[in-house]
Protein backbone atom coordinates (compact mmCIF):
# COMPACT_ATOMS: atom_id res chain seq x y z
CA UNK A 1 0.00 0.00 0.00
CA UNK A 2 0.70 3.77 -1.15
CA UNK A 3 1.53 5.95 1.98
CA UNK A 4 -0.47 8.46 0.14
CA UNK A 5 -3.21 6.25 0.50
CA UNK A 6 -2.44 4.91 4.15
CA UNK A 7 -4.55 3.04 6.42
CA UNK A 8 -3.87 5.46 9.55
CA UNK A 9 -6.32 7.68 7.30
CA UNK A 10 -8.57 6.18 6.02
CA UNK A 11 -10.17 2.60 7.30
CA UNK A 12 -11.20 0.68 3.81
CA UNK A 13 -7.43 -0.65 2.17
CA UNK A 14 -7.61 -0.54 -1.28
CA UNK A 15 -7.25 -3.60 -2.58
CA UNK A 16 -4.40 -4.57 -5.67
CA UNK A 17 -3.51 -0.81 -5.53
CA UNK A 18 -0.28 -0.92 -7.18
CA UNK A 19 -1.46 -3.68 -10.13
CA UNK A 20 -4.66 -0.89 -10.53
CA UNK A 21 -2.77 1.81 -10.77
CA UNK A 22 -0.38 -0.12 -13.39
CA UNK A 23 -2.95 -1.32 -15.51
CA UNK A 24 -5.07 2.14 -15.98
CA UNK A 25 -1.93 4.18 -16.33
CA UNK A 26 -3.36 7.73 -15.30
CA UNK A 27 -2.09 10.62 -17.78
CA UNK A 28 -2.29 14.06 -17.49
CA UNK A 29 -5.36 15.59 -19.21
CA UNK A 30 -6.95 12.12 -19.21
CA UNK A 31 -10.60 11.43 -17.70
CA UNK A 32 -11.42 8.23 -15.60
CA UNK A 33 -14.41 6.57 -14.11
CA UNK A 34 -14.16 4.97 -10.37
CA UNK A 35 -17.46 3.66 -10.38
CA UNK A 36 -17.27 2.32 -6.53
CA UNK A 37 -15.28 5.37 -4.10
CA UNK A 38 -16.17 4.26 -0.93
CA UNK A 39 -13.21 5.90 1.25
CA UNK A 40 -12.04 7.26 -2.03
CA UNK A 41 -8.91 4.92 -1.93
CA UNK A 42 -8.29 4.11 -5.98
CA UNK A 43 -9.43 8.06 -6.77
CA UNK A 44 -7.25 8.84 -4.72
CA UNK A 45 -3.82 7.04 -5.91
CA UNK A 46 -5.34 7.82 -9.57
CA UNK A 47 -5.43 11.85 -8.97
CA UNK A 48 -2.22 11.96 -7.25
CA UNK A 49 -0.75 9.88 -10.08
CA UNK A 50 -1.13 12.23 -12.91
CA UNK A 51 -2.50 15.44 -13.20
CA UNK A 52 -6.16 13.68 -14.36
CA UNK A 53 -9.66 14.58 -14.24
CA UNK A 54 -11.84 11.92 -12.37
CA UNK A 55 -15.47 10.78 -11.93
CA UNK A 56 -15.77 8.91 -8.69
CA UNK A 57 -19.49 7.20 -7.69
CA UNK A 58 -21.11 6.45 -4.69
CA UNK A 59 -24.61 4.97 -3.64
CA UNK A 60 -24.11 4.54 0.09
CA UNK A 61 -24.89 7.97 1.22
CA UNK A 62 -23.24 7.67 4.38
CA UNK A 63 -19.57 7.43 1.83
CA UNK A 64 -20.76 10.31 -0.39
CA UNK A 65 -20.90 12.54 2.73
CA UNK A 66 -17.53 11.36 3.80
CA UNK A 67 -15.79 12.20 0.52
CA UNK A 68 -16.88 15.81 0.30
CA UNK A 69 -13.28 16.06 1.62
CA UNK A 70 -11.54 14.65 -1.52
CA UNK A 71 -13.48 16.59 -3.88
CA UNK A 72 -12.05 19.87 -2.00
CA UNK A 73 -8.78 18.46 -1.34
CA UNK A 74 -8.47 18.48 -5.46
CA UNK A 75 -9.94 21.75 -6.48
CA UNK A 76 -12.21 20.67 -9.19
CA UNK A 77 -10.43 17.35 -10.70
CA UNK A 78 -12.54 15.19 -8.90
CA UNK A 79 -16.72 14.68 -9.18
CA UNK A 80 -18.32 12.96 -7.00
CA UNK A 81 -21.78 11.49 -8.13
CA UNK A 82 -24.51 9.84 -5.83
CA UNK A 83 -25.50 7.06 -8.06
CA UNK A 84 -25.29 2.87 -8.91
CA UNK A 85 -22.43 2.17 -10.90
CA UNK A 86 -24.23 0.93 -13.78
CA UNK A 87 -25.87 4.53 -14.44
CA UNK A 88 -22.10 5.89 -15.05
CA UNK A 89 -23.02 7.04 -18.61
CA UNK A 90 -25.21 9.61 -17.19
CA UNK A 91 -23.22 10.54 -14.75
CA UNK A 92 -19.96 10.84 -17.58
CA UNK A 93 -22.40 12.55 -19.71
CA UNK A 94 -24.01 15.39 -16.79
CA UNK A 95 -19.93 16.10 -16.38
CA UNK A 96 -19.62 16.76 -19.94
CA UNK A 97 -17.55 13.60 -20.68
CA UNK A 98 -18.97 11.47 -23.57
CA UNK A 99 -16.31 8.94 -23.58
CA UNK A 100 -13.64 8.48 -21.18
CA UNK A 101 -9.91 6.86 -20.82
CA UNK A 102 -10.46 4.33 -18.17
CA UNK A 103 -12.73 2.97 -15.31
CA UNK A 104 -12.05 0.84 -12.54
CA UNK A 105 -15.05 -1.08 -10.15
CA UNK A 106 -14.28 -2.80 -6.99
CA UNK A 107 -17.18 -5.01 -6.50
CA UNK A 108 -18.66 -6.16 -3.36
CA UNK A 109 -19.10 -4.19 0.41
CA UNK A 110 -16.32 -2.57 1.77
CA UNK A 111 -14.58 -2.98 5.04
CA UNK A 112 -16.26 0.23 6.62
CA UNK A 113 -20.03 -1.32 5.76
CA UNK A 114 -18.57 -4.29 7.69
CA UNK A 115 -17.19 -2.67 10.48
CA UNK A 116 -20.19 -0.76 11.49
CA UNK A 117 -23.26 -3.06 12.86
CA UNK A 118 -25.97 -0.39 12.52
CA UNK A 119 -25.15 -1.18 8.59
CA UNK A 120 -26.21 -4.91 9.19
CA UNK A 121 -23.63 -6.36 6.77
CA UNK A 122 -21.62 -8.84 9.43
CA UNK A 123 -22.67 -11.72 10.91
CA UNK A 124 -19.95 -11.00 13.61
CA UNK A 125 -21.16 -8.36 15.18
CA UNK A 126 -24.68 -7.76 16.26
CA UNK A 127 -26.98 -4.83 14.37
CA UNK A 128 -29.76 -4.48 12.25
CA UNK A 129 -30.59 -7.01 9.59
CA UNK A 130 -30.42 -4.33 6.81
CA UNK A 131 -27.62 -4.54 4.23
CA UNK A 132 -28.93 -2.02 1.80
CA UNK A 133 -25.92 0.25 0.89
CA UNK A 134 -27.98 2.95 -0.93
CA UNK A 135 -29.54 2.90 2.88
CA UNK A 136 -33.19 2.80 0.78
CA UNK A 137 -35.63 0.43 -0.73
CA UNK A 138 -36.59 -3.21 0.98
CA UNK A 139 -33.92 -4.25 3.62
CA UNK A 140 -32.46 -8.14 4.56
CA UNK A 141 -35.03 -8.18 7.10
CA UNK A 142 -37.97 -7.13 4.74
CA UNK A 143 -36.24 -10.27 2.86
CA UNK A 144 -36.21 -13.06 5.40
CA UNK A 145 -39.37 -12.16 6.93
CA UNK A 146 -42.33 -11.64 3.69
CA UNK A 147 -40.85 -13.61 1.08
CA UNK A 148 -42.09 -16.74 -0.18
CA UNK A 149 -39.92 -19.86 1.32
CA UNK A 150 -39.20 -21.70 -2.12
CA UNK A 151 -38.13 -18.08 -3.25
CA UNK A 152 -36.09 -17.59 -0.39
CA UNK A 153 -34.49 -20.77 -0.59
CA UNK A 154 -33.82 -20.49 -4.74
CA UNK A 155 -31.57 -17.12 -3.53
CA UNK A 156 -29.53 -18.80 -1.19
CA UNK A 157 -28.72 -21.54 -3.08
CA UNK A 158 -28.45 -19.48 -6.63
CA UNK A 159 -26.29 -16.05 -5.04
CA UNK A 160 -24.90 -17.90 -1.89
CA UNK A 161 -24.57 -21.20 -3.36
CA UNK A 162 -25.66 -22.40 -0.25
CA UNK A 163 -26.06 -26.44 -0.80
CA UNK A 164 -28.48 -26.64 2.52
CA UNK A 165 -30.55 -24.09 1.24
CA UNK A 166 -33.77 -25.37 1.34
CA UNK A 167 -33.63 -26.47 5.23
CA UNK A 168 -32.24 -23.08 6.27
CA UNK A 169 -34.99 -21.46 4.43
CA UNK A 170 -37.40 -23.67 6.11
CA UNK A 171 -36.09 -22.58 9.37
CA UNK A 172 -36.49 -18.92 8.61
CA UNK A 173 -40.11 -19.31 7.90
CA UNK A 174 -40.68 -21.40 11.20
CA UNK A 175 -38.55 -18.64 12.92
CA UNK A 176 -40.34 -15.73 11.70
CA UNK A 177 -43.69 -17.53 12.69
CA UNK A 178 -42.59 -16.87 16.24
CA UNK A 179 -40.89 -13.06 15.94
CA UNK A 180 -40.06 -11.67 13.45
CA UNK A 181 -36.30 -11.74 12.40
CA UNK A 182 -34.41 -8.33 12.85
CA UNK A 183 -30.95 -8.61 13.93
CA UNK A 184 -27.81 -10.00 12.16
CA UNK A 185 -27.14 -12.10 15.38
CA UNK A 186 -30.96 -13.61 14.89
CA UNK A 187 -30.34 -14.71 11.36
CA UNK A 188 -26.81 -15.91 12.00
CA UNK A 189 -28.13 -18.32 15.00
CA UNK A 190 -30.94 -19.42 12.49
CA UNK A 191 -28.28 -20.84 9.92
CA UNK A 192 -26.23 -22.01 12.84
CA UNK A 193 -29.08 -24.70 13.90
CA UNK A 194 -29.10 -25.82 10.73
CA UNK A 195 -25.29 -25.84 9.81
CA UNK A 196 -23.91 -25.90 12.98
CA UNK A 197 -21.26 -23.94 14.55
CA UNK A 198 -18.01 -23.65 12.34
CA UNK A 199 -14.95 -25.21 13.53
CA UNK A 200 -11.51 -24.10 13.04
CA UNK A 201 -10.59 -22.07 10.51
CA UNK A 202 -13.47 -22.91 8.45
CA UNK A 203 -15.84 -20.07 7.60
CA UNK A 204 -18.60 -19.03 9.63
CA UNK A 205 -21.71 -20.88 9.15
CA UNK A 206 -23.73 -17.79 7.96
CA UNK A 207 -21.77 -16.79 5.44
CA UNK A 208 -23.05 -17.99 2.23
CA UNK A 209 -26.84 -16.50 3.60
CA UNK A 210 -25.24 -13.51 4.39
CA UNK A 211 -23.72 -13.35 0.75
CA UNK A 212 -26.76 -14.02 -0.70
CA UNK A 213 -28.87 -12.11 0.86
CA UNK A 214 -26.76 -8.49 0.66
CA UNK A 215 -26.23 -9.21 -3.34
CA UNK A 216 -29.97 -9.89 -3.60
CA UNK A 217 -31.01 -6.62 -1.50
CA UNK A 218 -28.76 -4.79 -3.71
CA UNK A 219 -28.99 -5.96 -7.16
CA UNK A 220 -25.30 -6.62 -7.02
CA UNK A 221 -25.32 -8.84 -10.05
CA UNK A 222 -27.76 -6.71 -12.07
CA UNK A 223 -25.69 -3.85 -11.56
CA UNK A 224 -22.44 -5.12 -12.43
CA UNK A 225 -23.94 -6.56 -16.06
CA UNK A 226 -25.17 -3.27 -16.85
CA UNK A 227 -21.88 -1.49 -15.31
CA UNK A 228 -19.97 -3.54 -18.39
CA UNK A 229 -22.24 -2.78 -21.23
CA UNK A 230 -21.96 0.70 -19.99
CA UNK A 231 -18.20 0.46 -19.47
CA UNK A 232 -18.38 -0.57 -22.96
CA UNK A 233 -20.20 2.28 -24.53
CA UNK A 234 -18.08 4.71 -22.99
CA UNK A 235 -14.71 3.93 -23.21
CA UNK A 236 -12.37 5.49 -25.78
CA UNK A 237 -10.50 3.23 -27.96
CA UNK A 238 -7.72 2.12 -26.00
CA UNK A 239 -9.00 2.80 -22.90
CA UNK A 240 -9.15 0.36 -19.94
CA UNK A 241 -11.70 -1.72 -18.00
CA UNK A 242 -10.31 -2.85 -14.72
CA UNK A 243 -12.69 -4.86 -12.66
CA UNK A 244 -11.67 -6.41 -9.28
CA UNK A 245 -14.12 -9.31 -8.16
CA UNK A 246 -14.56 -11.26 -4.54
CA UNK A 247 -16.28 -14.02 -5.44
CA UNK A 248 -17.13 -16.47 -8.25
CA UNK A 249 -20.37 -15.33 -9.15
CA UNK A 250 -18.74 -11.79 -9.90
CA UNK A 251 -16.00 -13.41 -11.56
CA UNK A 252 -17.78 -15.58 -13.75
CA UNK A 253 -20.41 -12.86 -15.50
CA UNK A 254 -16.88 -10.43 -16.01
CA UNK A 255 -15.04 -13.41 -17.09
CA UNK A 256 -17.74 -14.65 -19.38
CA UNK A 257 -18.10 -10.54 -20.63
CA UNK A 258 -14.14 -10.12 -21.72
CA UNK A 259 -13.90 -13.68 -23.45
CA UNK A 260 -17.41 -13.17 -25.79
CA UNK A 261 -16.45 -9.57 -26.12
CA UNK A 262 -13.00 -10.16 -27.38
CA UNK A 263 -13.95 -13.67 -29.41
CA UNK A 264 -12.50 -15.95 -27.04
CA UNK A 265 -15.75 -17.97 -25.94
CA UNK A 266 -15.22 -21.96 -26.15
CA UNK A 267 -18.36 -23.75 -28.41
CA UNK A 268 -21.12 -24.46 -25.93
CA UNK A 269 -21.96 -28.05 -27.26
CA UNK A 270 -20.21 -31.36 -27.52
CA UNK A 271 -21.87 -31.29 -30.72
CA UNK A 272 -20.04 -28.19 -32.36
CA UNK A 273 -16.30 -28.44 -30.63
CA UNK A 274 -14.21 -25.63 -30.71
CA UNK A 275 -14.36 -21.59 -30.95
CA UNK A 276 -17.75 -19.69 -31.85
CA UNK A 277 -17.46 -17.73 -34.55
CA UNK A 278 -18.40 -13.54 -33.09
CA UNK A 279 -21.27 -11.96 -33.94
CA UNK A 280 -19.34 -8.52 -34.35
CA UNK A 281 -15.62 -7.55 -34.33
CA UNK A 282 -14.21 -7.93 -30.85
CA UNK A 283 -14.95 -5.12 -28.96
CA UNK A 284 -12.30 -5.83 -26.15
CA UNK A 285 -8.72 -7.32 -25.64
CA UNK A 286 -7.94 -9.13 -22.31
CA UNK A 287 -4.85 -8.24 -20.85
CA UNK A 288 -3.91 -11.59 -18.75
CA UNK A 289 -6.77 -14.11 -19.47
CA UNK A 290 -6.02 -15.74 -15.76
CA UNK A 291 -6.27 -11.81 -14.05
CA UNK A 292 -3.91 -10.38 -11.43
CA UNK A 293 -4.75 -11.53 -7.68
CA UNK A 294 -2.81 -10.15 -4.06
CA UNK A 295 0.42 -11.34 -3.24
CA UNK A 296 1.43 -13.17 0.07
CA UNK A 297 2.47 -9.49 1.35
CA UNK A 298 -1.08 -7.90 0.77
CA UNK A 299 -2.85 -10.58 2.11
CA UNK A 300 -1.09 -11.10 5.19
CA UNK A 301 -1.85 -7.23 5.66
CA UNK A 302 -5.18 -7.28 4.41
CA UNK A 303 -6.88 -10.70 4.77
CA UNK A 304 -9.88 -9.56 3.05
CA UNK A 305 -7.91 -9.32 -0.05
CA UNK A 306 -7.31 -13.19 -0.35
CA UNK A 307 -10.38 -13.63 -2.67
CA UNK A 308 -9.66 -10.87 -4.77
CA UNK A 309 -9.25 -10.50 -8.35
CA UNK A 310 -8.62 -8.39 -10.96
CA UNK A 311 -9.09 -8.47 -14.26
CA UNK A 312 -8.51 -6.05 -17.27
CA UNK A 313 -9.65 -5.26 -21.00
CA UNK A 314 -8.47 -2.78 -23.24
CA UNK A 315 -11.46 -1.08 -25.26
CA UNK A 316 -10.42 -1.79 -29.69
CA UNK A 317 -12.07 0.38 -31.90
CA UNK A 318 -15.17 -1.85 -32.48
CA UNK A 319 -18.21 -0.40 -32.29
CA UNK A 320 -20.35 -1.24 -29.27
CA UNK A 321 -21.95 -4.41 -28.51
CA UNK A 322 -25.70 -4.48 -28.34
CA UNK A 323 -27.76 -4.44 -24.75
CA UNK A 324 -28.49 -8.58 -25.36
CA UNK A 325 -24.95 -9.55 -25.23
CA UNK A 326 -25.03 -11.25 -27.90
CA UNK A 327 -22.82 -10.30 -30.35
CA UNK A 328 -24.94 -7.98 -33.20
CA UNK A 329 -23.69 -4.43 -33.45
CA UNK A 330 -25.68 -1.46 -31.94
CA UNK A 331 -26.92 0.48 -35.16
Amino acid sequence: MTASVSQQSRPHIPVLLSDVLAQIQPAAGETYIDGTFGAGGYSRAILEAADCRLIAIERDPTAFANGQALVDEFKGRLTLVPTTFSEMESAANEAGHEAVDGIVLDIGVSSMQLDEPERGFSFLRDGPLDMRMSQSGPSAADVVNTMDGEDLANILYELGEERRSRAIARTIVKARGDQPITTTKQLAEIVERVLGRARGDEKHSATRTFQALRIYVNDELGELERALGAAERLLKPGGRLLVVTFHSLEDRILKRFLQERSGKVEGGSRYLPGPVEPAAPPSFRIVNSRGFTPNKEETDANPRARSARLRVGIRTDAPAWSSNGRGTRRA
